[in-house]
């Protein structure tokens, strides 16, 4: 996958890496394409962390490959509907946490990616900017929905409207992303969580993303529903028949993450 991304494999867990940090980690389809074999050489584990290298963690889509001025036919929405999308919805359906540690500046297409992600840390100097108004487009990657569905239309429309930068603890305040946390502990306590998330009941962690995923768009009824289909499948897990008997017994339980047989 060339040297775009690099993947550190942690046992139950996988870091990714994005790595072109002379370029604050903007994605090229090269990046793009190794990013999504990367997520998928992860199927198999408990937990995922994404990163960035160098001082930011991601500028979004590198602009040199999309110069008006250097192209006779620029299509915009192909690039989003062949390689932003299809990554946002690789995230999103991966059967485990995926834990963001967004360190320096996330813009444009590069917070979108960090939104798509379960759980965000993000260094105290962090900074999420919508810089799509600067250069004449729309959030995209998913930006307009999460924005939208995390802070409400108002804030959603001033982010992206002014492009004004949102500091990482104001992020966190609003509800954006999870925690702010100071710039030197930031890797240590995101690495800290995808130990434990591997330490967990993957399947459940599988199914509660489903539950909170659907709750975009279903009815309180369609929800009560799937809650119950849900729990039905939890019931059956090894995970769930451990934690009962571990809590019975008052000793810690040893998850496994296992589907039900």
């Amino acid at each position: 996958m060339g040297d775009t991304i690099l993947v550190a494999d942690q046992g139950d867990w996988v870091e990714v890496t994005l790595n072109r940090p002379d370029r604050l980690n903007s994605f090229t389809e090269e990046m793009h394409l190794a990013l999504r074999a990367a997520l998928d050489s992860a199927a198999g584990k408990r937990c995922v962390l994404l990163t960035g290298a160098g001082r930011g963690f991601c500028a979004g889509q590198d602009l040199g490959d999309r110069d008006p001025r250097k192209m006779t036919d620029i299509d915009l929405g192909h690039t989003v509907r062949t390689l932003w999308a299809p990554l946002v919805r690789q995230i999103r359906a991966l059967e485990m946490p995926v834990i963001c540690a967004v360190n320096g500046v996330a813009a444009g297409a590069g917070s979108s990616v960090a939104l798509a992600c379960d759980m965000v840390f993000a260094g105290a100097s962090a900074k999420f900017i919508q810089s799509f108004a600067n250069v004449g487009l729309v959030p995209d990657t998913g930006g307009s929905f999460s924005l939208t569905n995390l802070l409400g239309p108002a804030r959603a429309r001033g982010l992206s409207l002014t492009g004004e930068p949102l500091k990482a603890e104001q992020a966190a305040d609003w509800g954006l992303i999870w925690k702010c946390v100071p710039d030197e502990e930031l890797m240590d306590t995101a690495r800290a969580q995808a130990e434990a998330f591997a330490k967990g009941p993957t399947f459940g962690y599988a199914q509660t993303k489903k539950a909170i995923q659907a709750a975009e768009t279903n009815t309180m009824d369609a929800q009560l529903d799937l809650e119950a289909e849900l729990m039905f499948q939890c019931g059956r897990s090894p995970d769930y028949a451990e934690g009962v008997g571990a809590f019975l017994d008052k000793r810690k339980p040893v998850f496994t993450g296992r589907k039900p047989e």
